[in-house]
């Protein structure tokens, strides 16, 4: 005999309608401020010319993290696809119990050899990476000092731990020091940054960092998402590109911009806290390893951007042609210059989803940033480029914000 499920009407717990109108209150604040955000769907793989459901006509994207254009990649697509044919779809558990297959120690084996440290960890996500590591390496007598626009995944890592937390204001390095001093008493502290700003593109000054860390006897943290694979001479990431490689302790980052851009992230570092992390970080333990093809596709990945910069080259290549045009068109740029995040700040947040929604008009995919992702009043259209845009995809980018820019009043 079988059994035979039966679909039964769903029903609400007496306390519902009480947090329905809350809930329903706060989606209506923000529909009215024009920070509400809606997902559109996407039809295709991602390359620099995708398609939305709401339309046939392909458009350009520039807003994805896929900074070396390998998220399609026909090389990692077919590493992707070989890994599952030789170690399965998924290992349904933890990697101590018998999550742990030869190519997770082979990806972390090639993750600490491109970033020359000791040994590396992974996790399902760099958020977890975050998550997992602040309460396992501080403790109630120590201090943590954090850049006050660090990313969200930090901020939430830091409040698992039970340090002291200290704020020091973006980029100041005075400030930074003021907080040093300020935590001498402490056992061991500990300098959190990310290494590139997600939503700024700007860089922490990671070797007056590692200047004031020396000499206050406090270790490093950085957090390179929007670094690794791209940025610096041979695309290490913010360490390298400062001259700093080899003293920062510990470094996080993701499998899931650059390098993939699928899922997956990892703690790489000194060898005794990669194996304390192993005996303690519980979204480590209690988190399924990552999946075989994204391990498989990830040590393709490695192998491809080891020795060889010319995807790292296009990119700043392009980089310096959009930033240069809508530069001398009149947009107000952040970020660093040699930095393929380039937000278009605008200012309000229902004139950036206006210019947003026109610009895919135009064939340009952009998304406009708003409160709380960036502060009340410094909404902007966070641009990526891609190593994978050709220059005629970024002229033509150009020219489509320089025609909306102007219909919308943001440029002369």
């Amino acid at each position: 005999s079988r059994t035979v499920l039966t679909r039964t009407r769903r029903g609400f717990s007496s306390a519902w309608q009480g947090t329905k109108a809350i809930i329903d209150a706060q989606i209506d604040e923000a529909k009215e401020a024009g920070t509400f955000k809606s997902e559109r769907v996407i039809v295709t793989p991602m390359n620099p010319e995708i398609k939305v459901s709401t339309s046939d006509r392909a458009v350009l994207n520039f807003c994805a993290n896929n900074y070396l254009g390998l998220s399609d990649h026909p090389e990692v697509a077919k590493a992707a696809i070989d890994t599952i044919q030789s170690h399965g779809f998924g290992l349904s558990s933890v990697r101590f119990i018998c999550g742990t297959q030869d190519i997770h120690k082979k990806l972390e084996r090639k993750v600490a050899q491109f970033h020359s440290t000791d040994d590396t960890i992974l996790y399902p996500s760099c958020f977890d990476a975050n998550a997992g590591v602040f309460e396992v390496v501080l403790n109630d007598q120590d201090a943590v000092i954090s850049d006050a626009l660090n990313h969200a995944s930090i901020i939430d890592g830091i409040r698992l731990c039970k340090a002291q937390r200290h704020r020091y204001n973006h980029l100041d390095m005075s400030d930074l020091e003021e907080k040093l001093k300020a935590s001498m008493t402490c056992r061991q502290r500990m300098i959190v940054t990310d290494g590139v700003f997600s939503m700024d593109g700007d860089v922490a000054p990671l070797d007056k960092i590692v200047e004031l860390a020396e000499r206050y006897n406090a270790l490093v943290f950085i957090d390179e998402c929007h670094a690794t694979g791209f940025f610096g001479k041979t695309g290490r990431g913010t360490d390298e590109y400062f001259g700093v490689t080899g003293k920062i302790d510990i470094i996080n980052s993701t499998l899931g911009k650059a390098l993939g851009g699928a899922t997956g992230g990892y703690t790489t570092g000194r060898q005794e806290v990669i194996d304390l992390l192993r005996q303690r970080s519980r979204p480590y333990l209690f988190s399924n390893s990552v999946a075989p093809a994204v391990v498989g596709a990830s040590n393709k990945v490695f192998d491809m951007i080891s020795d060889n910069t010319e995807l790292r080259d296009q990119l700043a290549s392009n980089t310096a042609q959009f930033r240069q045009a809508m530069g001398s068109a009149g947009f107000t740029l952040s970020g660093a210059a040699d930095h393929p995040i380039v937000p278009v700040m605008i200012g309000d947040a229902a004139l950036a989803t206006a210019m947003a929604d026109r610009l895919l008009e135009e064939g340009v995919y952009v998304i406009g940033f708003s409160y709380p992702v960036v502060p009340k009043g410094a909404a902007r259209i966070r641009t990526q480029l891609s190593a994978a845009h050709t220059p005629e995809q970024v002229e033509f980018a150009i020219n489509a914000f320089t025609k909306v820019g102007k219909e919308l009043g943001v440029i002369n």
